[in-house]
């Protein structure tokens, strides 16, 4: 009789973890080196893009020493109705954050900005077909500059050295009555 129900609470049991597992309440895009595209989500009507540009303007993931290169983060409404743009990425202390292959933190071409806070979500009304766009330079000069109300510093990084990098954030979109699930975007990349 107890080996019955040990039994009976072991399929139990495995079919509960089994099906929570099968839940998935987050997507995780990934870039490998060598391929040279954006990452791309579409959620409901609006389209993630995150990439590293070259110098020329164009998706890399391989760029020569001394490069440099440009993060690129858009979002764009493809929806019939208006929606309120999210700006809430910007503060994520790994947006646009550079790791070695080993994880270590190398920086970011921008310190956290600072959010001008008694702006709300309505100042970003995301009308159907307008995008977002956030493209910053690894390697920039600028002293200060103000996007999306956030006032940010530039670190003017130098150069990357020669090896494998990475950059990735996470994030759950609030878009008013639209809210996503978690999306981790992440770029692998080289610098040759």
């Amino acid at each position: 009789m107890e080996t019955k129900i040990l039994k009976l609470c072991l399929i139990i049991l495995f079919f509960s973890l089994f099906g929570m597992g099968c839940e998935k309440d987050y997507d995780i895009l990934e870039l490998k080196i060598g391929e040279a595209k954006c990452l791309f989500k579409e959620v409901e009507g609006v389209e993630f893009k995150f990439c590293l540009l070259n110098e020329q303007g164009e998706p890399a993931t391989v760029f020569d020493k001394d490069e440099n290169f440009i993060f690129l983060f858009s979002a764009r409404n493809t929806r019939k109705d208006t929606l309120y743009f999210d700006r809430g990425i910007i503060g994520l202390p790994d947006f646009c954050e550079v790791r070695n292959h080993s994880g270590e933190k190398i920086g970011s071409p921008f310190k956290k900005p600072v959010l001008q806070e008694l702006i709300g979500q309505g100042a970003y009304p995301f009308q159907p077909h307008s995008e977002y766009v956030f493209e910053v330079p690894w390697r920039d000069s600028r002293q200060e500059w103000i996007k999306w109300h956030g006032i940010f510093n530039g670190t003017n990084q130098p150069a990357l050295q020669k090896g494998e990098y990475y950059t990735k954030f996470a994030y759950r979109f609030n878009f008013g009555h639209l809210k996503t699930d978690l999306l981790s975007f992440k770029i692998n990349f080289e610098i040759k």
